[in-house]
């Protein structure tokens, strides 16, 4: 206890309570204790020049570089008023700010000549021969918003922080002297990535187009692909300072009302500073696991997020990110490809068979190689056998120490090609994959057949669609070697009922993450064997959708005729 006391005061580290800063004298009055230092929320000012020293405090003028504010004289009906446009360098289209803000603002015509007395007739009509009007007396900030701003997103606000906001996304707001109000005008304008094709998620027969960064982008894919009045976009805010857009996507007249306000009300609830990517997301609103097996598919096509919205599903898309979470997800979404939808049924089945295959030998095929090895030799026929003992008479190390060794080079050699410029990505993976490997059978480190099991075990891991779950299967494939090499079958035995257990138990947004395999009847619509495409008349069961049919029994009606 005394050593172990030693050790600690001698390499543990306590943070000070107080550290001697020398500060200079204009910070001397600072209260350091004050750690959340809330901002109070203001309203716009009836002043011009309190509206601006409110602005330069809050953007720090004095330092950034790329806040501007545009100080002219606006024009409205006869009368001049002082005013400012407020927006970000780099952030808005300089030519729309000049065409259609600065210069119906600026310039005498024809709509802000007339005379500041006058009413505005907003209605008239004839009845028996008498005519009646309604009459609205002139408001300066109806009338620069109806009549002086020829854009098509024009918003009245009075709060600063949706002000702001408004701002930081790329729009420009105007502040009139004496009105309370401003204008929060859409000109966004910064460069941003076009549509492109999709580089995860390739197929040969679907469409090529992919989710870009920009949120009003990937919602408008959705509503082309879908051509429906049905689909819902909400628009949420996540993150207490970068407020990042956040759209929750479903059909109104499909998807559970349960579902899609659980989706909401976890988006809602995150008290967090920033989300900036969709993946942060994920995690804040799944379930956690000890697997880390994932809840929602990640998807970068737009026809596969409204193939599965028209299923039932709920998909949320986050300004930023060129990915769309797809809720909820079962086990069986993650060996399932966008290309299964568009191949002949006998095709898709096939494919979805070899990544089931590929999922088993990605897990468990090194630690089934272990227990052979290790404990079970008597399984193998005799020539088998003897193959595998003369492969391995010049290895000096112990089978686990073999298989960890060319593992984890592997996972080496994966990690490298990703993170290296594209064009030597692929000359890595040659080099490590040939030459590193056969040195090593060459110095009689690894054995060839070890080679062998190691190489199809990295192909099984690639064949798996969703990367997550491809990533799972990676890490916990070493779990399964070491119950291998500790207790051969019995060990990997013992793991899977575990395994399997904990996966039986999981749940992604209230449903069963075994779904179908627990229910025998949805094998039907989501199982291991897909149907024919005119004998998918209903959607998944788990969903409980409001429209249960979504084709009539006889969908090939040209046959019956």
């Amino acid at each position: 206890m005394k050593i172990k006391n030693i050790i600690n005061n001698i390499f543990n580290y306590t943070p000070q309570n107080n550290y001697n800063f020398i500060l200079s004298s204009d910070y001397s009055n600072f209260d350091s204790s004050n750690e959340n230092v809330t901002e109070k929320k203001e309203s716009v000012f009836n002043s011009l020049d309190v509206n601006l020293d409110y602005i330069k405090m809050r953007y720090n003028l004095l330092i950034n570089s790329d806040i501007v504010t545009r100080e002219f004289i606006l024009n409205a009906r006869g009368k001049q008023h002082k005013a400012l446009l407020l927006y970000i360098d780099g952030m808005v289209d300089s030519q729309s700010l000049n065409d259609f803000v600065l210069e119906p603002l600026m310039m005498r015509n024809k709509n802000n000549l007339f005379d500041g007395d006058q009413n505005r007739i907003i209605s008239e009509a004839v009845s028996n021969n008498i005519t009646v009007r309604k009459i609205k007396k002139f408001d300066l900030a109806t009338y620069i918003e109806s009549c002086l701003i020829p854009q098509n997103n024009v918003k009245k606000s009075n709060s600063f922080d949706d002000i702001f906001s408004g701002v930081n996304s790329g729009n420009c707001t105007l502040f009139v002297d004496t009105l309370n109000v401003a204008f929060d005008i859409d000109i966004k304008g910064f460069k941003q990535r076009s549509i492109d094709k999709p580089q995860n998620e390739i197929v040969i027969k679907g469409p090529h187009e992919a989710f870009v960064e920009n949120i009003r982008t990937n919602t408008s894919l959705l509503r082309r692909f879908s051509n429906n009045e049905n689909l819902i976009i909400e628009s949420l805010e996540v993150g207490t300072m970068t407020k990042t857009k956040c759209a929750v996507c479903y059909m109104q007249n499909i998807a559970n009302n349960d579902l899609v306000a659980e989706v909401k009300y976890r988006i809602n609830n995150l008290d967090v500073d920033s989300i900036l990517s969709i993946g942060q997301l994920e995690q804040l609103i799944s379930d956690t696991n000890s697997l880390g097996l994932p809840r929602a598919i990640s998807t970068e096509r737009p026809d596969n997020a409204v193939q599965h919205i028209l299923e039932g599903r709920v998909v949320v898309l986050l300004n930023g990110s060129p990915f769309a979470l797809i809720l909820p997800a079962i086990m069986i979404d993650f060996l399932t490809s966008p290309e299964d939808r568009n191949l002949k049924t006998i095709f898709s089945n096939f494919l979805r068979g070899i990544r089931i295959l590929a999922a088993f030998f990605a897990l468990l095929l090194p630690g089934l190689y272990v227990s052979v090895t290790s404990f079970h030799i008597e399984i193998l026929p005799t020539e088998l056998l003897y193959s595998i003992l003369a492969a391995r008479e010049s290895v000096p190390f112990p089978v686990i120490f073999e298989i960890l060794i060319m593992e984890i080079s592997f996972e080496i050699i994966r990690e490298a090609s990703l993170r290296v410029p594209s064009p030597i990505g692929s000359t890595i993976g040659i080099v490590g994959g040939l030459v590193v490997g056969q040195a090593a059978v060459s110095a009689g480190i690894v054995s060839p057949i070890l080679t062998i099991i190691v190489a199809i075990t990295a192909l099984s891991s690639f064949a798996i669609p969703d990367y997550t779950f491809s990533f799972h299967l990676r890490l916990f494939r070493f779990l399964f070697i070491f119950l291998g090499y500790t207790a051969g079958f019995l060990g990997i035995g013992t793991g899977l009922f575990v395994y399997i257990s904990i996966i039986c138990d999981m749940e992604s947004f209230g449903i069963s993450y075994s779904i179908p395999y627990s229910i025998m009847e949805n094998l039907k619509t989501t199982g291991i064997i897909l149907p024919p495409i005119w004998k998918r008349e209903y959607r998944s069961e788990f969903l409980s959708t409001k429209k249960n049919k979504k084709q009539d029994d006889i969908s090939m009606k040209w046959k019956s005729q």
